[in-house]
């Protein structure tokens, strides 16, 4: 942890003239700088600040970079474009921070940046010129442009952007007589994927690839068909043609993580299929010499984890070589070496994400590590990388700051911002420490981590929160989190690790649970991890708290089933009845496919053992529920079902419902603040007097 500063260094700038003045000044001084710094408060959360989405400039000499931040007036986050050189001077912005600028992209030869701004009042695609930091608008589009890329002659600009398509009525609308007020018209809906969580009931759209010259102009639609052509584009060598990934089967829309990759031409239109293996072809890469393709390749298969592989396609003869069948893992963010001869890959390893390289001879290597940051939440795994010029530029976290850029040269790594120095020097944060153990379910091992109180006493006990991480398979790890901070800051040690079905720890770890969440045996690995830390004499047994978000909010309710060690719990956006949940939520698709050996009607009986709901004849704890009422992923009829079942049965419970929020409760700051002011407001309710006398 980075030690508070004091003021003594700014007062100490301050000429005085008067001798008594000074000295009184000096005592005031000293005694200030003796003085602890305070902890993390919830306001400070307005004024974090991270970077995301590192972009080298061809020649290697600087970074631009989008610096995110939050607006406490407006309640949103903010995003502007800012430029380092890569010995961390001339750090300076690149545009207004009154508009939301995202995606900036490097012209070939360096002269120019492409970026999405909403400057104009929607998001169009603008020019800045570096030399002289012009800049225009080069669309006029009716719908957010994304996956932005050059071509490499520098006079084109790809995109991806969705077009809607007309649903026609089942019965023809009759006619109101005038001056009638009459309902709004049916919604009708005929596809199989017509919701999405933060949008709701969409009508047909379909995601395309265009072109647009790199001057500005008439945006011009290069595929057509019902089909989604999503993600990462990729320029053919003499900028003819464009690389992407699409399902276009007939049934894309009741298939899962299946793809293949096409080139469309730019004069034509015409498409050519390049590959068509059983499984999702996504981001390709075209090498610098225009002979290859690489590709991320996941097999399709009903598991809940299947590693994501970096493969290569021979563009003359369609072979297909997979480079990284030896990484126990996903390899993503595909990225060429300048030489053609390798390529660079994130890999996420025991909670930390790191940069590596594999050879086309499958030879792989370390490159970076600690990317991360860009979570600011709660401690996921994150970060992102880019590089050119023979630099690597990527997002730098750690257990006390979110996201600077960092860059590596010759091997030699450097931090060149640091953009929450001017706040968190002068915090005190928990100190964030790793603990192993084995699990009393099997003796698996699980690693984890707690946060002490900024004030933390070795000789004392304190209460303890349990924070499960989403997903189930995703990861946590040792980064800053402004949640698990504040929790912290109140008193509390706060616990949490990556049970069994989190990633980064390899296949087979991640498949431990295949079928099986929430079940009694991700709850071991939880409780046993509490055990561990009371054995080690800091924590007070009869103060143990629970809460979760997601997957771990259906921990989190599924654990009050099982035990009633807990003296309170808040389940954020759970689930709580799996077979409602996967036939009301926009996931049912690929949740059903991946996660059951089946749909609901043909397993009623595995998906009841698997619900919280199963459990609620046992549950005694005092439970509070916090859903947004815009949830589609779990929407809050599961929240309803919980509460009216512990209401029912007397459990001390509350439904705390936020208007307007969809599944990521916390996007916003405010709805961040409130959250974790809930979860500590119902926790005192239920703190007992600890052995500190607190």
């Amino acid at each position: 942890m980075i030690k508070p500063k004091g003021i003594s260094f700014s007062l100490s700038k301050i000429f005085i003239k008067s001798s008594l003045g000074a000295l009184i000044l000096s005592m005031s001084t000293l005694s200030l700088a003796s003085e602890p710094a305070p902890a993390l408060d919830a306001m400070d959360v307005f004024e974090l600040e991270w970077a995301s989405d590192p972009q080298v400039a061809p020649d290697g000499k600087s970074v631009v970079y989008v610096r995110r931040s939050f607006d406490v007036m407006s309640d949103a986050a903010k995003a502007t474009l800012w430029q380092v050189s890569i010995d961390g001077s001339d750090h300076r912005p690149l545009n207004s921070n009154l508009h939301r600028s995202t995606s900036p992209r490097w012209s070939p030869k360096g002269d120019k940046i492409a970026y999405v701004s909403s400057e104009t009042g929607s998001s169009q695609i603008h020019i800045q010129w570096m030399d002289t930091g012009q800049t225009s608008v080069a669309s006029h589009l009716q719908q957010s442009p994304s996956d932005l890329t050059w071509s490499p002659d520098g006079q084109w600009l790809a995109f991806t952007m969705s077009v809607k398509k007309s649903t026609p009525p089942i019965a023809k609308r009759r006619k109101a007589p005038e001056g009638a007020v009459w309902a709004q018209p049916p919604v009708t809906v005929t596809t199989t994927r017509y919701q999405y969580d933060g949008r709701g009931i969409v009508g047909p759209a379909y995601r395309h690839v265009f072109v647009i010259p790199a001057d500005g102009g008439v945006a011009r639609q290069l595929t057509s068909g019902d089909f989604n052509h999503n993600g990462r584009l990729s320029w053919s060598a003499d900028s003819t043609s464009i690389f992407f990934s699409a399902d276009r089967s007939d049934d894309w829309e009741l298939r899962s993580d299946e793809a293949d990759i096409y080139s469309v031409s730019l004069g034509s239109g015409a498409l050519t299929q390049i590959t068509d293996l059983p499984g999702a072809e996504r981001s390709p890469a075209v090498s610098p010499n225009g002979k290859l393709l690489a590709i991320s390749y996941e097999k399709s298969r009903p598991l809940a984890f299947t590693p994501d592989r970096i493969a290569t396609v021979d563009l003359s003869t369609k072979d297909v070589r997979i480079l990284t069948e030896a990484v126990d893992g996903d390899a993503t963010n595909i990225l060429w070496r300048a030489d053609g001869k390798a390529l660079y890959f994130a890999f996420d390893e025991r909670g930390e994400r790191c940069i590596k390289q594999v050879t086309l001879n499958k030879a792989v290597s370390s490159v970076a590590t600690g990317l991360g940051g860009t979570s600011v939440g709660r401690p996921y795994l994150s970060g992102g990388f880019h590089t050119a010029g023979g630099v690597v530029a990527y997002t730098k976290g750690g257990p006390d700051r979110p996201a600077d850029i960092a860059v590596m040269q010759r091997k030699t790594p450097k931090i060149v911002t640091a953009l929450n120095d001017d706040l968190l020097n002068y915090r005190s944060l928990g100190e964030v420490h790793e603990i192993v153990y084995n699990s009393s379910f099997d003796g698996q091992e699980i690693q984890g981590w707690y946060i002490t109180p900024p004030d933390f006493d070795p000789t004392k006990k304190y209460p303890l929160i349990l924070e499960i991480h989403g997903g189930p398979h995703l990861a946590y790890g040792p980064h800053f989190s402004a949640e698990l901070q504040l929790m912290a800051a109140a008193g509390y040690i706060v616990f949490y690790d990556n049970h069994r079905g989190s990633l980064s720890y390899g296949e087979d770890f991640a498949l431990l649970l295949q079928y099986k969440y929430s079940s009694e045996e991700d709850f071991a690995d939880h409780m046993s991890g509490i055990d561990a830390l009371i054995e080690r004499g800091i924590v007070d047994g009869d103060n143990l708290f629970i809460a979760g978000g997601s997957a771990g909010g259906i921990a989190t309710a599924y654990a009050v089933g099982l035990t009633d060690r807990f003296n309170a719990a808040v389940a954020a956006k759970p689930v709580i009845n799996w077979v409602s949940k996967t036939l009301t939520a926009d996931s049912m698709v690929g949740q059903i496919y991946h996660q059951f050996p089946g749909p609901p009607w043909e397993h009623l009986d595995h998906y009841w053992k698997r619900s919280p709901l199963s459990l609620v004849g046992n549950v005694v704890t005092p439970t509070l529920l916090l859903t947004g009422e815009e949830d589609r992923r779990t929407p809050m009829s599961e929240t309803e079902q919980f509460y009216q079942a512990l209401r029912l049965r007397g459990v001390d419970s509350a439904m705390v419902r936020l208007p307007g929020a969809s599944h990521g409760i916390a996007s916003r700051p405010s709805r961040l603040i409130t959250k974790v002011d809930h979860i500590l407001a119902w926790f005192e309710r239920y703190r007992k007097e600890d052995s500190n006398g607190r």
